[in-house]
């Protein structure tokens, strides 16, 4: 039976100790399959594989009904119909999955700007700076759970723990659907009688090395002198499997790049004339960077706009503040400042976009003598605290702006492509 079908599922009580427990792993379960069952909801309940069926093919994942007859990720898509025959094949789409992973993500950087992927579908969270603002790390995952669920259809299994590689740990015994905290104090009871092939970085190769020596558990691996160890698998190996059988684990969690600009942009699917209309999309990224810049906690001193033409000539404008700022009013000021000058009668307009650069530490924002920003900063953190709560969009920024020009983008006219609203601009 496989180890990853979801037999051994273990959750926590509710009255769990949680507070030292500020370091989160979220998965998303059976990522790939359960995508694509929010259109095939008709099999739920029947076993899943996503792939190709053509014989030289390999599974790309697969439900956990279908995983409860041995079948796996990576596995010949041969075998995996001879262990379940009556498994039904829907083919991938990898940009499904990529819409629905950014969609995830956002999620996370709502409640923390401390966000690392590990892949489309998990990342390491840190909460410990969130508690103020959202609650208890058990209450934080429950949020973000809940969340995932009512925006997006899909389940996802937290792990929360002091470490980030209990927090792993802890998420895969999780599985489905479920939160497992492990308080720091309980690290080693949690760690000592898993299996030595579940600990982090134990690979099969590794594995077999450890019950050569007749190692079969976590704390078996624990309890044997570091020099026996070392000599067997290596002597960086064992001292790394050592430490982390016993729970020590000093890294955080990072970023995944130094971002030297945030920026957002999109690409119209047909030319756009109205000035108006591309007013209301500079007012909607320029919260949109702001925000990010926020969570990021980051300010910017340069805003730069972003044009592409008809005819797929691109220009930039740039204004650079006396202060650094992550405030949407002062980013769409500058940015519409320079939109004024480019705009003329008969433009017809392709790409726009905004980002900010000069990027510093946003610590200090709105701690001068004079914050000439004071109090839209003030209002656009109450929005930050209600999007955390109730989702993107629960709060729109078009109030921004006067009565007379207050008006919503007409998404249907715009229908912009899948790169819409990346951060293009935002990678070094």
């Amino acid at each position: 039976m496989s180890r990853q079908d979801g037999s051994d599922r273990t959750v926590s009580a509710a009255s769990v100790d949680d507070s030292s427990a500020t370091l989160l792993h979220i998965d998303m379960d059976a990522f790939f399959a359960s995508v694509e069952l929010l259109d095939h909801p008709e099999l739920v309940d029947k076993p899943v594989i996503v792939g190709h069926r053509s014989g030289r093919s390999v599974v790309t994942a697969a439900n956990y009904v279908a995983r409860r007859y041995g079948v796996n990720s990576a596995m010949p898509m041969a075998l995996a119909l001879r262990r379940c025959p009556a498994a039904v094949v829907l083919e991938p789409h990898m940009s499904r999955y990529r819409d629905f992973s950014e969609q995830v993500m956002g999620i996370f950087t709502d409640m923390t700007p401390l966000v690392e992927p590990l892949s489309i579908d998990e990342a390491f969270l840190d909460v410990s700076g969130a508690r103020r603002l959202h609650g208890s790390p058990a209450v934080i995952a429950a949020l973000i759970r809940e969340r995932v669920q009512n925006e997006t259809g899909l389940t996802c299994s937290v792990g929360a723990a002091s470490t980030k590689f209990v927090a792993k740990m802890a998420s895969s015994r999780a599985k489905p659907n479920g939160l497992l905290v492990v308080p720091a104090e309980d690290t080693v009871a949690f760690l000592h009688p898993l299996p030595v092939g579940s600990l982090w970085g134990v690979g099969a190769m590794t594995e077999k090395s450890l019950l050569g020596l007749g190692l079969r558990t976590i704390g078996d691996l624990a309890a044997t002198p570091l020099p026996v160890l070392q000599k067997s698998i290596g002597e960086a190996s064992g001292r790394k499997l050592h430490e982390l059988a016993w729970g020590r684990d000093p890294r955080g969690v990072t970023l995944e790049r130094e971002e030297k600009s945030v920026g957002h942009e999109i690409t119209f699917e047909h030319d756009v004339t109205d000035v108006a209309r591309l007013r209301s999309e500079l007012l909607r990224q320029s919260d949109a960077v702001a925000v990010s810049l926020r969570r990021a906690g980051l300010v910017g001193r340069c805003v730069v706009l972003k044009l592409r033409y008809t005819d797929f000539s691109t220009v930039t404008r740039s204004r650079t503040l006396a202060e650094a700022t992550n405030v949407g009013r002062r980013i769409y000021e500058e940015a519409a400042a320079s939109f004024d000058v480019l705009a003329a009668r008969g433009i017809r307009v392709r790409l726009i976009g905004v980002r900010v650069e000069q990027l510093g530490d946003g610590d200090g924002a709105g701690l001068g003598l004079w914050d000439p920003d004071d109090d839209w900063r003030g209002a656009e953190l109450a929005v930050d605290s209600v999007t955390a709560r109730f989702g993107r969009g629960s709060v729109r920024p078009a109030s921004l702006l006067g009565p007379s020009q207050a008006r919503p983008v007409g998404l249907d006219a715009t229908k912009p492509n899948p790169r819409a609203g990346e951060r293009g601009d935002a990678n070094p």
